[in-house]
C-alpha cells in the first residue's frame, strides 16, 4: 500500500476580525490629545483651573531701550495755574462719489489733556522792581500770563468708536495706519489749546502769582507789595 502526501490548504476561520491599520490608530491618538489640549484652554480660559494661567496665559515683554536725555532747559517761569480739559472728537473722512461703506472712516475719540498758565520771572527787567529806602514797600511789575502747550494725557484719553469702509478695512490688514490716531490726537490738542483761552485760565495764573509774591515779600518784612501786569497802571 503507497501512501502519499496530501497538501491541503486551511481555510481562514470564519468571524475573525481583520487587523486595524496602524494609520487609524494613530489618528485616534492624535484626536484624543487635541481634545484634551482643548479642554484643558478652555477651562483655563473659564477660570476652571487657575493654575493653567501660569502656563497658558499670555505673557508681556518689554524690549524698550532706554531713555536718552536730549536737552535741559533752565526754566525761570511760574506755574501759577493749571486747568483739565475734555473733549469729545468726531471725525470723519468720507471718498467722493463712493459710499460710506465702501470708503470712509469715522472715529469717535474722547481727549483729555491739561494747559498750564505761567509768568515768566525771568523777563522782570531792573526797573521792574522799585523799593523804597526804608524797604517797606515793594512794586513788581511782571509780563502777562501765557499758556503753555496742551499735553493730551493717554491714559484718560481713548476711542470711542471707528466705522471704516470695506476698502479702508483691506488696507489695514496689509499696512499700518498710524496718521489717523495722529490726525484725532491733533484735533483734540487743538479744541482743548482753544477752550483753554476762554477758561480764565491766564486772569487765574496771574492772581496766584501776585499772592505768591506778597506772601514771600510779607515773610520778608515788606509791608505793601503791589504787583502789576504789562502796562497795567492799577
Amino acid at each position: 500500500m503507497t501512501s502519499s502526501d496530501a497538501t491541503t490548504d486551511t481555510a481562514p476561520q470564519s468571524g475573525k476580525k481583520p487587523t486595524p491599520r496602524p494609520g487609524r490608530g494613530l489618528l485616534k491618538v492624535v484626536g484624543v490629545c487635541a481634545a484634551v489640549l482643548a479642554l484643558i484652554f478652555a477651562a483655563g480660559k473659564l477660570s476652571l483651573l487657575p493654575g493653567l494661567d501660569s502656563l497658558f496665559g499670555e505673557e508681556t515683554h518689554d524690549r524698550s531701550g532706554p531713555a536718552v536725555l536730549k536737552s535741559i532747559q533752565d526754566m525761570s517761569a511760574y506755574e501759577a495755574a493749571s486747568g483739565n480739559f475734555q473733549v469729545v472728537v468726531d471725525l470723519e473722512k468720507d471718498a467722493k462719489f463712493l459710499p460710506d461703506a465702501v470708503r470712509g472712516t469715522r472715529t469717535l475719540f474722547v481727549g483729555a489733556g491739561t494747559v498750564g498758565a505761567s509768568v515768566d520771572l525771568g523777563k522782570v527787567t531792573e526797573d521792574g522792581v522799585v523799593i523804597n529806602e526804608e524797604r517797606t514797600t515793594a512794586e513788581i511789575r511782571l509780563p502777562h500770563a501765557v499758556l503753555g502747550k496742551p499735553a493730551l494725557d493717554p491714559d484718560r484719553s481713548y476711542a470711542v468708536s471707528k466705522q471704516r469702509g470695506i476698502l479702508d478695512r483691506l488696507g489695514d490688514l496689509f499696512s499700518d495706519n498710524p496718521s489717523s490716531e495722529q490726525a484725532v490726537n491733533q484735533l483734540a490738542v487743538r479744541h482743548i489749546g482753544e477752550a483753554a483761552k476762554d477758561s480764565g485760565l491766564t486772569a487765574r495764573a496771574e492772581k496766584n502769582t501776585a499772592d505768591m509774591l506778597k506772601g514771600l515779600l510779607g515773610s520778608l518784612g515788606f509791608e505793601r507789595v503791589t504787583v502789576r501786569y504789562g502796562d497795567d497802571q492799577g
